[in-house]
């Protein structure tokens, strides 16, 4: 991504001005952790006021009564500078790691509210970015960077202040340097500020990049891709490259400013105080103070041009953090949520159903009709792409219609409280979703309180697995239900997988199930085990299946055909094969696909 092809955004204040709501329940803390830290510096500053008295007083005046506690005062100072460091770092650590932790948290169940559409769209690398880097980024700002900038801003003006009050000529050296230093530090920081949000997208997509070769490893290596995916991450990691050096020159000129003309100073200083000493104008004390105080401020004005590097980079961050925050859930619960019928029956009716996916003026649905009466078990057939899946996506709401409705039991889902919703109907996808846990946490993932081993818990978990067909392989398993199946279950068969996830759908006897091709990992005698296992779950509830294969279909009571987007046939399967030419046909080529799958 090239820099000047940013799109302007915020300025670095205003976008960290959006901590406010973490930051403020521990403004006392980071107050007085920033109060500290410039009580510090400031006892830092006293140092040179203290070597003035004690080159123009014991040194130069040859009394050294004074002495002993002027030494121990810059012990003193020393010590009290210290301690407020201690005091500061104390004060921080909390409210730094809290502040973090809350964010990362509200990000995580944001994204957890968020509709399956925005997950379509966005790269899980960038929203792993945001949710990790980018966060401690920020973390490091509100415990450091952000503190120092402020104080290490208020000990260059007091410094100044302090080389006034020595000498007004020597003030107004410094003052007149500080005026391009300002000028310059501003410059170099704004162009910072692009680089610094463009390395961050691009680490997104790195890390994006590298999400989806680890997962899809084995597909990678059958194919031979490994060189080719090789290619793009060098490709993509020297592009993020050659933005980091952008960085890096940025901060190089930017150090360069902050190191030249503070020394432009000194010397100046040295000029200008010798003149005066040896003129009478100004004592020696004076001179050796006001070289201590420059010194001192060294780095505190080298130091800025880091810090607001820094400031940067949380403002970036905290941008990054906030474009998927403010993003509104448009699947959320009604402000007036109806109660589901006590107990749901299942009936499931589509009224005029259309959908189109959000960006696209296309609809996959444009006028669905169908009804699943209670206890029914109905198999929906289509071509490929017909949108059986999608329609399906309708029922749980992981999509809303964008017209009709979908009624359960007469009653308007998008009426329904999610969890109600989703707690009567339970989904098993095609692609079965395992997580890096163990086998009972997998199953009993949509079941509060289902992962406690033991007890009924168990039992229940164990009973779904004996539907599934899946009993025999976990039992089978080193540790059992408490055995770990790896990342995404890839340490299981596809139909091993597939019965798991099947288990986990009729783990808590949902009234309703929407199942997606439930058979389409599984092998010829593993189809039947999971076939006759259906056969059972299925008799007590309501089903909307999309089938595949024609031993799915036959497991139905009923069969719906969905073709341009519209339910154009339902009947039973012997009835639809007599009456129904176009039927006949994908009947025929599921055959086909199943034969080719068998051999």
């Amino acid at each position: 991504m090239s820099i000047d092809k940013l799109q302007p955004r915020r300025a670095t204040l205003g976008a960290l001005r959006r901590l406010s709501p973490y930051v403020a329940p521990h403004r006392v803390a980071l107050i007085g952790s920033g109060v500290a830290a410039l009580v510090a510096t400031l006892a830092g500053l006293a140092v040179p006021l203290i070597t003035r008295e004690i080159v123009d007083g014991p040194i130069g005046g040859g009394d050294l009564s004074q002495l002993p506690w002027l030494v121990l005062g810059v012990l003193a100072f020393g010590l009290v500078e210290a301690g407020l460091i201690l005091v500061r770092r104390i004060l921080v650590a909390g409210p730094s790691n809290r502040i973090e932790t809350a964010m990362r948290a509200d990000l995580f169940a944001h994204l957890q509210r968020l509709p399956v559409a925005f997950h379509d769209r966005w790269a899980s690398g960038q929203l792993l970015s945001r949710a990790t880097s980018d966060l401690t980024t920020i973390r490091w700002f509100v415990a450091f960077s952000g503190i120092f900038l402020v104080v290490n801003g208020l000990t260059v003006v007091v410094g100044i202040g302090v080389l006034v009050w020595l000498s007004p000529w020597l003030g107004l050296v410094v003052a007149v340097v500080a005026v391009p230093l300002a000028a310059l530090t501003l410059i170099l920081e704004r162009t910072f500020s692009r680089a610094a949000r463009s390395a961050q997208d691009q680490a997104g997509d790195l890390a994006t990049l590298v999400e989806e070769s680890a997962l899809g490893i084995r597909v990678l290596k059958s194919l031979g891709r490994g060189r080719t995916l090789t290619a793009r991450f060098l490709a993509d990691a020297r592009e993020l490259r050659g933005t980091e050096l952008v960085k890096v020159r940025i901060l190089a000129a930017l150090w360069a400013v902050l190191v030249m003309l503070p020394e432009i100073a000194l010397t100046v200083i040295l000029g200008v105080g010798a003149y005066g000493v040896t003129q009478g104008t100004l004592t020696l004390g004076t001179l050796v103070g006001a070289i201590t105080v420059l010194t001192y401020l060294f780095w505190p004005i080298a130091s800025i041009g880091w810090l607001l590097a820094e400031a940067s980079n949380a403002a970036a961050a905290t941008t990054r953090y906030w474009e998927v925050r403010d993003i509104v859930p448009t699947v959320v619960d009604p402000p007036s949520p109806r109660s589901p019928t006590r107990p749901v029956r299942g009936e499931l009716v589509l009224r005029g159903v259309r959908f189109a996916y959000p960006g696209s003026d296309r609809e996959i649905l444009s006028g669905v009709d169908l009804a699943v009466r209670p206890g029914e078990t109905m198999a929906l057939v289509g071509a490929t792409g017909s949108g059986k899946t999608t329609l399906t996506a309708l029922v749980p709401r992981l999509y809303d219609v964008t017209g009709g409705e979908v009624l359960l039991d007469g009653v308007d889902v998008r009426s329904l409280r999610l969890a109600d919703l989703r707690t009567a109907v339970a989904v098993a996808f095609e692609d079965p979703v395992l997580i890096s846990a163990s086998v009972r946490e997998n199953v009993a993932l949509g079941v509060p309180d289902g992962a406690r081993p033991g007890g009924r818990a168990d039992a229940a978990v164990w009973e779904a697995l004996r539907i599934a067909s899946a009993e025999g392989f976990v039992a089978a398993l080193p540790w059992g239900l408490d055995t770990r199946i790896g990342e995404q279950g890839m340490s299981l068969s596809g139909g091993q997988r597939q019965r798991l996830a099947l288990a986990r759908a009729v783990l808590g006897h949902p009234p309703v199930l929407v199942l997606d091709d439930p058979l389409s990992a599984l092998d010829v005698h593993t189809e039947a085990q999971v076939e006759a296992a259906l056969r059972r779950v299925l008799g007590g509830v309501t089903a909307l299946v999309v089938a595949h294969r024609p031993s799915t279909v036959q497991l139905a009571d009923r069969v719906a055909m969905l073709a341009g987007g519209r339910i154009v046939a339902v009947g039973t399967h012997s009835e639809l094969l007599a009456t129904h030419p176009d039927y006949r046909t994908l009947v025929s080529s599921l055959d086909d696909q199943r034969e080719g799958v068998g051999a």
